[in-house]
């Protein structure tokens, strides 16, 4: 562990260097961990870009509603690339320490990408409502510029809530341990390692955690809600059934993503809570953002359409 003394500061010290321990001491263990991520980060990557490039490309997939999905996979590309490579590169080469500033800019990134996906899925979930309740006013409500909106509304809102516990954590100190109990740097296991009283740091993110969850989950809910009963309303059985589809592969994706969240706040015993909370980080760091554009991609017969269509385009360009 590498400390610099700050001139003038009587027991000051700052940390340059961290020790993330990973998940597993075992090597046979680490080597099937490395290949599992290998194999959930491309496939992750190369799913979310798939579903960009047709939302671009397919003039089909223009609505407000591909305009969201095509966010929530850069959204997902992002969040998975900020903790998973830099994990891949410590079980490959061994190397378990990251500095200071990675340390700090992978929580900032992690908490930005993965707070602004709570609200796109909150806006998501109101784009439905809009969709299914009010469908002649649909291209009104949700307008280009109003979509532009909304996604530059989840990036402040999510910017204005982590930033205070964020700045506050800035302010840390460690004195005896720089070895942090995660495989990413996560809030838990550094505010555990700190000797400055964490009280109110942690009192603060349990606060605006709460808030997010709280705030994105009533939208989420209420316009199901609305949705459902306008949706049981529908004279036919066809027609409940095809409303009911646009509003499926969304609600599985909300169902993963608050689920997996509502494991961290069950607390378990103080033995089991960080082997939790590494279990709860690796689905959502790299199961979720794989199984998402599968999700969207099997349940969407437009983005079916639209990914034949491109399979169809580069086969007749290959035979040319």
């Amino acid at each position: 562990m590498r400390l610099r003394q700050e001139p003038g500061m009587r027991n000051q010290s700052a940390l340059t260097t961290f020790i993330l321990l990973g998940l597993t001491e075992d090597p046979q263990l680490q080597n099937l961990i490395f290949i599992f991520l290998l194999i959930t980060y491309m496939l992750s990557v190369i799913g979310n870009m798939t579903i960009i490039f047709l939302t671009l490309v397919d003039s089909h997939l223009k609505t407000a509603m591909y305009f969201f999905l095509q966010n929530f996979s850069f959204l997902e590309i992002s969040f998975t690339s900020a903790c998973i490579p830099r994990f891949l590169y410590s079980l490959s080469t061994g190397d378990r320490t990251i500095t200071y500033d990675a340390c700090v800019s992978q929580l900032f990134f992690t908490d930005l990408f993965g707070v602004t996906e709570f609200f796109l899925l909150a806006t998501m979930s109101y784009d439905r409502y809009v969709a299914i309740c009010k469908p002649l006013h649909y291209m009104t409500i949700m307008n280009h510029m109003a979509c532009k909106r909304f996604i530059l509304g989840c990036w402040t809102i999510t910017l204005l809530i982590i930033f205070p516990p964020l700045t506050l954590g800035l302010n840390l100190e460690f004195c005896d341990s720089n070895v942090i109990d995660h495989f990413v740097c996560d809030a838990n296991p550094i505010l555990k390692i700190s000797c400055t009283d964490t009280w109110f740091i942690e009192q603060l993110v349990i606060v605006c955690s709460v808030v997010i969850f709280i705030m994105t989950l009533v939208c989420v809910v209420l316009s199901y809600i609305y949705i459902m009963r306008t949706i049981l309303r529908f004279p036919s059985a066809q027609q409940r059934k095809k409303a009911f589809s646009t509003c499926s592969s969304h609600i599985i994706v909300v169902s993963i993503t608050y689920g997996s969240c509502i494991f961290v706040y069950i607390k378990p015993s103080a033995k089991d809570e960080m082997a939790v909370n590494k279990g709860v980080t690796i689905l959502t760091t790299s199961i979720s953002p794989m199984l998402n554009p599968f999700i969207y991609t099997l349940r969407n017969k437009q983005v079916k359409q639209a990914f034949n269509e491109i399979i169809k385009r580069i086969l007749l360009l290959s035979k040319h």
